[in-house]
């Protein structure tokens, strides 16, 4: 029995290494073929361009075959092909919607606001007629939640933040292009004190109700933080704040455009860019999946061994 498993073994061996034989010239021909052509410094293609990204996907050692260019420029290649899809399939020929609010008007609302605290939009929407700006009431409202503030609110949340940090955890997502060009929504909960990860998934469709169940698998056994920071985003619903309450947690949601109130998360969001997914091209909802199961066991090891002392 071992040594049929032992044959079996050999042939299949055999038949990768010309599998690898034949990928590896069919790298080596391609890159011959841009370089006959008449040019100084070769130019490739968008069918060149392609055929990288795709073999990279088939082959496990296409790095090894590479000449013309680096895997750097293969996965920025990727990149600029995503948002160039995207741009085209959003081109409109005509702007539609409202007019932009000139900048003149809205450095008016934010002086206004910060002069007299007490004016509501009513108020400014009056001023501003007076002064000869046809702008609607309700544009007037939504510029008024983007004014600059007064610092002392700013001050207390980052109190809060130092004086309860041991009893909170955020929670955020984040997007990955795929290589079709489609995005996978990352969903991921982290601790203040630990910086540990205490859950993650992925999804091409996020819902409130997917981002509940994933609570309930982030603190089973009663094991829920006393605080949870979030954004307002419209993903999370109104079931997603009640879920919370019911974990016995308290929402703390952040200011409408302020990501810096859950710089915990952006800043992980932040290094998983920088350390895995600029240097990645993503498949599928699996493929990302295990390739933040590998990054998340290199963190938790960076980040409870010090430099220091792992040498």
């Amino acid at each position: 029995m071992e040594t049929l498993g032992l044959l079996v073994g050999t042939i299949l061996h055999l038949f990768r290494a010309r599998r690898d034989l034949l990928l590896e010239n069919l790298a080596l021909r391609q890159q011959l073929a841009a370089l006959k052509r008449r040019h100084p410094r070769p130019r490739l293609g968008i069918f060149d361009k392609l055929f990288w990204v795709l073999t990279r996907r088939l082959w496990s050692r296409w790095k090894n075959a590479l000449v013309v260019v680096t895997p750097e420029t293969v996965i920025r290649w990727h990149r600029a092909g995503f948002r160039l899809y995207w741009k085209l399939i959003s081109k409109v020929r005509r702007p539609i919607g409202r007019r932009q609010t000139p900048k003149q008007v809205r450095e008016l609302i934010f002086r206004m606001v910060g002069e007299n605290p007490i004016w509501g939009a009513p108020r400014i929407h009056g001023e501003l007629l007076m002064l000869g700006f046809d702008v609607s009431e309700r544009s007037i409202s939504r510029w008024m939640k983007r004014a600059p503030r007064h610092p002392e609110p700013a001050k207390r949340w980052l109190a809060f933040l130092r004086n309860h940090w041991e009893a909170i955890a955020a929670m955020d997502f984040f997007t990955v292009p795929t290589i079709r060009f489609s995005l996978l929504y990352c969903f991921f909960v982290i601790s203040h004190d630990r910086r540990q990860i205490l859950h993650f998934n992925v999804t091409r469709h996020p819902t409130s109700l997917w981002v509940v169940q994933q609570l309930r698998e982030a603190f089973p056994f009663e094991s829920a933080p006393r605080f949870l920071i979030f954004d307002r985003d419209g993903k999370y619903g109104a079931e997603v704040p009640a879920a919370v309450r019911s974990l016995k947690i308290r929402p703390v949601r952040t200011s409408f455009e302020s990501p810096w109130q859950n710089g915990i998360a952006e800043r992980w969001v932040e290094s998983c860019r920088r350390d895995l997914l600029d240097h990645v091209i993503v498949v599928n909802e699996s493929h990302l999946k295990r390739l933040l199961t590998e990054y998340l066991h290199y963190y938790k090891y960076v980040s409870y061994c010090p430099t220091s002392l792992c040498g």
